[in-house]
């Protein structure tokens, strides 16, 4: 449902295939949508993350209703964000290289899911850069 609100907001927006929105458009498309439906919500959280024309990182995250927030540093989301706003405030510094953002992730991430009952199995991290989208697994515990 979502797939088909998007193709019909960048087809009324007069986006090209080849020509690229500016970043968040995605997000900003469909926060109506998550408004439209606060009384019977959809159970996601988005989070969208790139790189603009220039390179430079655009993060933003939404909760239940739409209600976005951009940062220039982390944003978190899903059931143990509590947990994970600690981690990542700890462990994160600017300009970090690749490997570190990862090993950073991963440890606030593991970290954070052991705290929770309701987390865990494990976490797929992205790390984009202008080289390309590097995709790494992560085990978590399964009980």
């Amino acid at each position: 449902m979502i797939a088909r609100f998007l193709r019909h907001v960048f087809g009324r927006a007069g986006c090209e295939p080849q020509l690229f929105p500016p970043p968040g458009f995605e997000l900003h498309s469909f926060l109506p949508l998550f408004f439209d439906h606060r009384f019977a919500p959809y159970f996601v959280e988005p989070v969208v993350a790139g790189l603009d024309e220039d390179g430079k990182p655009f993060i933003t995250a939404t909760d239940l209703i739409g209600a976005a927030v951009s940062t220039d540093d982390f944003v978190v989301s899903g059931t143990c964000s509590e947990n994970l706003y600690g981690m990542c405030e700890s462990l994160y510094r600017k300009d970090m290289n690749p490997d570190e953002l990862f090993e950073v992730v991963s440890q606030a991430l593991l970290s954070s899911v052991d705290r929770d009952a309701m987390s865990g199995w494990g976490a797929v991290v992205h790390i984009i850069t202008p080289e390309g989208i590097t995709s790494r697994e992560l085990k978590g515990r399964m009980d």
